[in-house]
């Protein structure tokens, strides 16, 4: 019956990013072997290619599916890049960072300690998504936070 049925899934909570990807299934191996993400959920069309794939990273869900340009669903390679970033928490964002480059990623910021309170480094997946990993080293007020950002970016 509808009325028994929560309408946000447990799983869905907040914002939900939904990949397009060329190579779904390649990209599902590199997000388990860099993130230990899960695979909850494949729906694979008889040619092989994902229509719809979930995968658990973390407490949230990932959602993805082949590019389908016929239908304009383009993976960021077709349209020339991505506007969206990915960002994970993690306890060790050094480890995860290591993984993604040895796994294929791109280098795009090193990993650093960040004037904010985290350590985070960034990569552009093999598929051209591009992902932040951190960790929180440091609990900041917003009033010191902006402080030190005029600090580091403010006129002299």
């Amino acid at each position: 019956m509808i009325d028994n049925v929560d309408p946000v899934p447990k799983d869905c909570l907040g914002v939900t990013a939904y990949l397009v990807i060329n190579g779904a299934a390649a990209a599902i191996e590199f997000y388990k072997r860099v993130f230990g993400a899960e695979e909850t959920l494949r729906l694979a069309a008889p040619d092989g290619s994902i229509g719809h794939a979930e995968l658990r990273i973390a407490d949230g869900v990932v959602m993805l599916a082949d590019e389908v340009p016929d239908m304009d669903i383009k993976a960021p390679p077709t349209i020339g890049g991505s506007s969206v970033g990915l960002m994970l928490y993690v306890a060790d964002p050094d480890a995860v960072f290591d993984a993604a480059i040895e796994a294929g990623a791109t280098q795009f910021k090193p990993m650093c300690d960040q004037f904010y309170g985290d350590r985070s480094g960034t990569f552009d997946d093999p598929f051209g998504h591009r992902w932040t990993v951190a960790c929180r080293r440091e609990e900041i007020d917003h009033a010191e936070i902006l402080k030190r950002f005029e600090d580091l970016y403010g006129d002299d």
